[in-house]
């Protein structure tokens, strides 16, 4: 039987603990993204209400988008309910870059960029922990 090169795992079913080790901290530092986002709502919300209030939408949300963020960080983090976790959190990120779509602002305009990263990262971890049956 032939072996894999090192490095590379044998199957789909059975990861290399380089593997497990990426896709942990793959989801360690999204959750640790999403956790910033979780306490900034909570120290300082105005700016996010401000952004809210400017499409018309209610203020309030920000605390339920508060502890969206808080849950996914914590599923994200004790490895529980993976790809829909990471598929939310996609979706999310999509939906909030039109509050950054601000032509005339090139800071905004990189944030809702990133958030479009950030949603095609959430889309590969939900892909990788498909693979590694989680």
């Amino acid at each position: 039987m032939l072996t894999p090169p090192s490095g590379q795992s044998q199957s789909r079913t059975d990861p290399s603990l380089i593997d497990r080790l990426e896709l942990t901290a793959g989801r360690v530092l999204f959750a640790l993204l999403f956790f910033a986002g979780a306490i900034q709502k909570g120290l300082n919300p105005d700016p996010a209400q401000a952004l809210l209030s400017g499409f018309g939408l209610p203020i309030g949300l920000i605390w339920p988008a508060l502890i969206f963020n808080a849950v996914a960080a914590v599923f994200l983090i004790v490895n529980l309910h993976i790809r829909p976790t990471a598929r939310a959190l996609a979706a999310y990120c999509l939906i909030t870059s039109a509050f950054h779509y601000v032509p005339d602002d090139p800071w905004q305009m990189s944030i809702m960029i990133k958030n479009w990263a950030i949603a095609g990262g959430c889309f590969a971890l939900s892909q990788a922990a498909g693979r590694s049956n989680r």
